[in-house]
């Protein structure tokens, strides 16, 4: 094939998806909403890429969310117009809950007329960006923005859980505690502060698209509104000086745990939707300016699909759930035990789904995308373990299954773990989908090697267990540590046995009694164990095997082998 053949074609297209009649339902929320104005208009955003016989499609849609089903056939369309293959489209939402009810979900039914209308008109999207295919260029770029994120998710103290919708109090860790909530303790994870950009200009340098990534949640502006989403397509547009057909999308990060609020320090000045969405794209502009392009990158796409099962509820709460909803009859909810009430009849009644994951390439940029709400520790595995030296995750994309917060974290209970369509895969679902898309991104680029931690030292950066180590009972990882990320524990603990009869080592601990962290010391010679803690001897006894913790509540780091 000649050079001239295996050139980068590009184009791209976006059209409005705002709705000209009214009223709509507008979901996103625990309980339905109708509204009759338009504050910004919504699109759907495609971007064209192919390379010799590979073509592929990228739309974002200013969305909160879009079921498989009604993505699916948005992509016969487009295929049957464009001849691009169904499983080289990746179809996302910006998860503004701004936008029509293109799927139900909580207190919401779907906008029937609306979730009709919507697939004809992503699939014109596709079909225009693809008759715009011209010689182009592609190049990307990451920085790190942590000012404009933060984890919106705590741990709460053990004596102040609170009730869940089932009247059961089980929650330990929960979204938005409030600023600087006594009854808070440290956030349940890291979090992902990554801008990745995707950037497309003609064969002459004029600028074509943008498709760039961030982890917020929203900001929150009135419907019907694209949101913060809009808003970073309108300024970056000007700032870099583009023309009106200059298509930017901002798709959706691993935020499902993330929010604009730090809950850990005071609350500032209220931010406008112009102001913080000027502070992200000062960001974007930085990495922009930074681009190196290529006029034949290549092109690689791979799709799978799995299936799940959902957390079924068992017999006593289905029976709950089966006499609320009968003195209801036939009324929307009015509150959160109702809500959650009709979520248990439809997980009973659809038990599995199927979910689409993908993976595809642009060069050296590696591209994830997940049909869920992702916490952003599921997106920090995936990228520490990667082959590429960018990786974009892409989350509710191809569907709209809910959020997967890793296994370790079911426990703690919180609205992420409360059983409804938009919270119902199996426990592990989170754990099994990062091994696929880690598995399809390996067949595109060799992963890295593990750094590994230095002989006698375990600094906990692990996103997951460290080799040697068992964690029981309540327990969370990539928390903040000391310096870097720690393991929270609550009430659970720590074993590590391989250290022989007679060691000195240390760990740094956080107790929620304090807040304050200080250095253990723990000594064991000629048939005697003696405990320090900040400076004091906690413990005195007869040496026993390994290093156990038990009962402790805080989080713990920095763990090293003493002379």
């Amino acid at each position: 094939m000649s050079l001239l053949a295996m050139a980068l074609l590009a184009g791209a297209a976006q059209i409005d998806v705002t709705p000209t009649w009214w009223p709509v339902i507008v979901n996103c929320f625990f309980l339905e909403r109708q509204v009759s104005q338009v504050e910004q208009p919504i699109h759907a955003k495609a971007l064209v890429l192919q390379r010799g016989t590979e073509k592929l499609a990228l739309v974002v849609v200013d969305s909160c969310m879009m079921p498989r089903e009604l993505i699916d056939q948005a992509k016969k369309m487009a295929a049957a117009a464009t001849g691009i293959a169904e499983a080289r489209m990746m179809i996302s939402a910006t998860h503004t809950h701004m936008a029509p009810a293109a799927m139900s979900c909580l207190g919401s039914r779907v906008d029937e007329k609306y979730a009709a209308w919507l697939p004809g008109k992503i699939a014109e999207a596709i079909g225009e960006a693809n008759r715009k295919l011209a010689p182009a260029r592609a190049g990307s770029f990451a920085v790190e923005d942590s000012d404009h994120t933060h984890v919106r998710q705590f741990f709460y103290r053990r004596d102040k859980m609170q009730l869940d919708p089932f009247g059961e109090r089980s929650v330990h860790a929960n979204m938005h505690p409030g600023y600087e909530n006594p009854d808070m303790t440290l956030p349940t994870g890291p979090k992902d502060p990554t801008l990745t950009l995707l950037a497309v200009e003609s064969s002459d340098g004029r600028p074509l698209a943008l498709l760039a990534n961030y982890a917020m949640h929203y900001f929150n502006s009135k419907p019907i509104s694209s949101d913060y989403f809009g808003e970073f397509a309108r300024q970056f547009t000007r700032r870099i000086g583009a023309g009106a057909d200059y298509v930017v999308m901002l798709s959706q990060g691993v935020s499902g745990d993330l929010m604009w609020m730090d809950y850990a320090r005071p609350q500032k000045k209220e931010l406008t939707l112009e102001t913080y969405t000027r502070g992200l794209v000062d960001s974007a502009e930085k990495a922009f300016r930074a681009i190196r392009y290529e006029s034949a990158p290549k092109l690689r796409m791979a799709e799978v699909e799995e299936e799940f099962e959902r957390r079924r509820p068992g017999a006593a709460r289905l029976a709950w759930a089966r006499q609320l909803m009968a003195e209801m009859n036939g009324r929307e909810p009015r509150n959160q035990p109702e809500v959650y009430a009709r979520e248990q009849i439809h997980i009973e009644q659809q038990p599995k789904r199927k979910l689409k994951l993908q993976v595809l390439a642009v060069g050296d940029l590696g591209v994830a995308a997940w049909p869920n709400e992702v916490f952003s520790i599921s997106g920090l595995k995936l990228r520490e373990r990667t082959g590429f030296s960018k990786l974009m995750n892409v989350t509710l994309a191809n569907g709209a299954e809910g959020y997967i917060p890793p296994a370790e974290l079911h426990p703690f209970g919180g609205y992420t773990t409360w059983p409804a369509k938009t919270a119902s895969l199996e426990t592990g679902a989170e754990a099994r989908i990062v091994a696929r898309l880690e598995e399809m991104l390996a067949a595109m680029r060799k992963p890295r090697r593990p750094a590994g931690s230095k002989r006698g030292y375990w600094p906990l950066e692990e996103l997951g267990p460290t080799q040697g180590m068992s964690w029981t009972g309540l327990h969370a990882f990539g928390v903040p540590g000391r310096q870097g990320r720690g393991v929270y524990l609550s009430g659970g603990g720590l074993r590590m046995d391989a250290l022989g009869e007679e060691f000195s080592l240390s760990y740094w601990r956080w107790p929620v009694a304090t807040r304050q962290w200080e250095e253990v010391i723990v000594e064991q010679r000629q048939g005697k164990r003696t405990v320090q803690a900040g400076g004091k001897t906690v413990e005195e006894g007869p040496a026993r095997r390994g290093l156990v913790l038990k009962g402790f509540e805080g989080a713990v780091d920095e763990i090293r082998r003493r002379p």
